[in-house]
């Protein structure tokens, strides 16, 4: 699993935007949100330049932990 902290997480709504965003290219994708910690687990076969660059896309800072 990779880890990525973001910036700009603030309720449920972010964590949809988030999971939905990775998983529109990886249906398969777990995606594990941690709203406090400002982190989050993906299991995925996207690099992790995709995963960051659709978490991006979505208006959130990323990078890796």
């Amino acid at each position: 699993m990779q880890i990525f902290n973001v910036e700009g997480m603030t309720c449920g709504h972010c964590v949809r935007s988030v999971t939905q965003a990775v998983q529109s290219q990886d249906p398969a994708a777990s995606v594990k949100v941690d709203l406090a910690a400002k982190e989050v687990g993906v299991e995925s076969r996207l690099s992790a330049e995709e995963v960051i660059s659709l978490i991006t896309e979505e208006g959130y800072t990323a990078k890796l932990a």
